[in-house]
């Protein structure tokens, strides 16, 4: 079977699901004839309908039947549902989960043995088509499924393959990340407030600096320790606010927090 013959078929129309299936419609590599949505929020599914020609399935079981390739952008506690009452009908399909905590092994054990899995860690920066898109290595897609895969999430982001024992790790870093980002900037802009800049003029700021900085460490590929030194001179002002940072222990607290992120994830997994 082609990639492009391949019927798509999503369950969950929230923000990451609806996401993905915007940025993949918006490509131009896809067919909405040959996609179909499922979720209980149906004017989120009619907007689909409207915008880009979508089925609308009236019912899970029409979903999974019609459908060749499920994307499973649930809750975590809600899939475990999902699988254990309609258990059959995944046999023979192909299924990939965003769902935290859904390794490729607990797919596996969740579904049919005939069904195919790939568990993927995206983040919502996708919902802008910048998402950090990774890949659960050792899934059981075919070829073709899994170039479709790379495809669909590629369309919103940057897609990469880790093996299992580093997701509870990427949960951490890219998938919780922008949490810890939007918090950065939240406190960067009130700090402007607090020195006098209006909060309109702060919080835009803080943003595109954050962007900025961002794009110089993942476009020149230069260590994000060097690119501080550049911006910090000697006896300067920046220099100043950074040694603040450290006597605060900005960079211990980011590193726990992310530990703490990883072992919640490790026990959601078990």
């Amino acid at each position: 079977m082609r990639s492009n013959a391949i019927r798509l078929g999503v369950i969950g129309a929230g923000n990451m699901g609806e996401a993905i299936l915007r940025g993949y419609l918006n490509s131009g590599y896809a067919a909405g004839d040959q996609t179909a949505v499922f979720d209980l929020d149906t004017e989120k599914c009619r907007a689909l309908e409207k915008d880009f020609g979508v089925t609308v399935a009236d019912s899970i079981e029409e979903l999974i039947d019609g459908s060749d390739l499920l994307l499973v952008a649930l809750k975590p506690n809600v899939c475990a549902h999902l699988f254990s009452e309609q258990h059959n009908r995944f046999s023979g399909k192909a299924v990939v989960s965003i769902a935290a905590g859904w390794g490729g092994q607990r797919l596996k054990q969740a579904l049919p043995a005939d069904a195919r899995v790939l568990r993927v860690m995206p983040n919502t920066p996708a919902m802008i088509g910048e998402g950090m898109i990774v890949f659960e290595s050792g899934d059981s897609l075919t070829s073709d499924e899994r170039a479709f895969a790379q495809t669909l999430f590629g369309s919103v982001g940057d897609v990469i393959s880790l093996e299992p024992k580093l997701m509870d790790a990427v949960t951490a870093v890219s998938g919780s990340g922008p949490a810890y980002v939007y918090l950065f900037i939240e406190a960067l802009a009130d700090g402007g407030v607090k020195a006098g800049l209006p909060r309109p003029v702060a919080l835009k700021l803080a943003a595109q600096t954050v962007k900025g900085a961002a794009m110089m460490v993942s476009e020149t590929g230069i260590h994000p320790g060097e690119l501080k030194d550049r911006v910090c001179s000697p006896g300067g002002t920046t220099i100043e606010a950074v040694a603040v940072l450290e006597q605060q222990g900005l960079r211990g607290a980011v590193i726990a927090a992310v530990d703490a992120c990883r072992e919640k994830s490790e026990r959601m997994s078990k």
